[in-house]
């Protein structure tokens, strides 16, 4: 038997004897049950579900007795909320949801689903309307759907077969009011939780929760599940408001490298962007490798296209590759047009602020080659980037320019780009923009 094998062979036994000793070592210490705090902080979307999802995980391995959720948010994306009271409900541990201090709107929702409800002293739960982007109701279909859910969680889950759904519907629906209260989005306090049945105890910390729950505190080991700081990266990254900005960054710093020579600042800016992009999603859960694979062919084919002048059909390729990652790699399709339609309108302005009104001045000085004519050869000259002074030469196509091709203009051969379409050897052409190793030609009537 070989050194190799033999090795494999011991390292195996040794994890076969030593697994039981590992799975007693992840059970309670010393005998004591173990109650898993977990935060459920600012806005609810996609990258807290994720913390959410691994969090529950771990508690469920580890054998916990109780979970407790630390709520504290101002709401968020309803899917997402969606999705965290599935978590809830199918978890095999008692979930207890400490509102401290507010569970608005969607956090309102995710608390509904607990066990049991414990408020802080100034604690709020409701106000649990569906808004869209713009501030405004959203429509009706989608009204309806979330104040059914609101009612259901709350006939369905907390102690003694329930809670009175009126007062869920009442925070879900501005339109209809319970006695007592103030018309519009309902919004209880601890003390009016308390006494309509929508909190079981109100507890100033979480040692009063612990207490409510029948726990000593020498019997328990209290485990705070973190954010980890990729999974707040994840959580930045995931935020339908983040996600146009990042691919507005990206494209606008790939449209800005082709513009000019080499590969520079603008070029690092945009493929980080989109990194920045595809990593959040692979740690949040949402992306896998597919979708980065497509990204590296994208940018490979791009790369192809900026060697070449002209967009064409490596660029056509680099962009469809591109789009279809970010799609494999987004956690709503909707919230993916939208960002991609806001990227592509930002990037065609700022392109347009840039080239136009600050063309060859300013910081433009540092992304743009700026050295004087002083080559003597046409690849010397396409390279110096001085070709800035040929804009008005009149030439001619040496070759069918498709959009890109090779023509005659002060008898050098210059690889340039037809501002339009098709152009056929032997045309005339006048060169209307030139910057860096690119030139632009439209042909002569």
């Amino acid at each position: 038997m070989s050194k190799w094998l033999k090795l494999t062979f011991v390292t195996w036994i040794t994890a076969f004897l030593l697994t039981p000793f590992y799975m007693l070592a992840n059970q309670s210490h010393d005998g004591k049950k173990q109650v898993f705090v977990i935060p459920v902080e600012q806005t609810v979307e996609r990258g807290l579900e994720a913390f959410l999802a691994r969090s529950f995980k771990e508690a469920e391995a580890s054998g916990a007795d109780r979970i407790i959720l630390d709520i504290h948010t101002p709401g968020g994306a309803v899917d997402a909320a969606g999705n965290i009271a599935n978590i809830i409900n199918r978890a095999q541990i008692p979930v207890t949801a400490f509102i401290n201090n507010e569970a608005i709107s969607a956090g309102a929702y995710i608390a509904l689903n607990a066990d049991d409800i414990v408020m802080a002293p100034d604690g709020q739960i409701g106000s649990a309307g569906v808004i869209d982007g713009d501030g405004n109701a959203a429509e009706e279909k989608m009204q309806s759907l979330w104040i059914s859910r609101m009612m259901t969680a709350a006939e369905e889950y907390g102690p003694d077969g329930g809670r009175d759904p009126a007062y869920a519907r009442a925070m879900a629906d501005r339109d209809f009011n319970v006695d007592g209260f103030e018309p519009g989005f309902l919004t209880l306090n601890a003390d009016q939780a308390y006494e309509v049945g929508y909190a079981e105890a109100i507890a100033a910390n979480l040692d009063e929760v612990i207490t409510y729950l029948g726990y000593e505190q020498d019997d328990i080991n209290i485990v705070h599940a973190e954010v980890s700081i990729a999974e707040h990266l994840a959580r930045f990254v995931t935020h339908p408001f983040v996600i146009p900005i990042l691919l507005s960054i990206g494209s606008l710093g790939l449209v800005m490298e082709v513009y000019s020579p080499g590969f520079g600042i603008p070029g690092i800016m945009g493929i980080s962007a989109l990194l920045l992009f595809f990593y959040g999603h692979m740690v949040a859960g949402f992306a896998g490798w597919e979708s980065l694979i497509l990204l590296g062919i994208g940018a490979v084919l791009l790369g192809i296209e900026i060697m070449v002048p002209g967009f064409g059909i490596f660029g056509i390729l680099g962009t469809g590759f591109i789009l279809g990652g970010l799609f494999m790699a987004s956690f709503s399709t909707t919230v993916m047009v939208f960002s991609v339609a806001i990227a592509l309108v930002l990037t065609i302005i700022l392109a347009v602020v840039l080239f136009v009104f600050f063309g060859d001045r300013g910081p433009w000085k540092r992304l743009v080659l700026q050295t004087p004519a002083v080559a003597t050869s046409g690849d010397e000259l396409v390279q110096s980037g001085a070709v800035r002074h040929l804009v008005g030469v009149e030439g001619k196509a040496l070759t069918d320019l498709r959009p890109s091709g090779i023509a005659l203009i002060q008898d050098e051969r210059l690889d340039v780009v037809s501002e339009g379409g098709y152009i056929a050897k032997g045309s005339q052409v006048k060169v209307v923009h030139a910057s860096g190793a690119r030139i632009v030609v439209r042909a002569l009537e």
